[in-house]
């Protein structure tokens, strides 16, 4: 099983910045996938960008491409999430999640909190 854990996350003005980290415990699959999901209060968890463990593939919510950027360090079994020009919209709990069987069954993190003022 692959264990999850997010950092990064904190308080930052509208147009600024924030990196979020995932650190998984062992050694990821080739075969899997690394995602990042958010929740807002009062509404449903929702994709915000995914990639390849192989780095190959990557995907973005269209409310965050062009600001936001996912990328990976195999070596230090990582997944990133650069957020820029931050709007009060993307404010929620981030979560980390990996998968090769679909993301409802996968692993996921405990989340980390992004909060976003004017």
């Amino acid at each position: 099983q692959v264990l999850l854990a997010e950092s990064g996350g904190g308080s930052v003005q509208a147009g600024g910045s924030l990196r979020l980290s995932c650190t998984a415990s062992g050694r990821i699959p080739s075969n899997y996938a690394m995602g990042w999901f958010r929740q807002a209060p009062g509404k449903e968890r929702e994709f915000v960008a995914g990639i390849s463990w192989t780095g190959g593939s990557i995907s973005y919510a269209d409310v965050v491409k062009g600001r936001f950027t996912i990328s990976r360090d195999t070596a230090e079994n990582t997944v990133y999430l650069q957020m820029n020009s931050l709007k009060l919209e993307d404010t929620a709990l981030y979560f980390c999640a990996a998968s090769n069987v679909g993301w409802a069954r996968g692993n996921w993190g405990q989340g980390t909190q992004v909060t976003v003022s004017s």
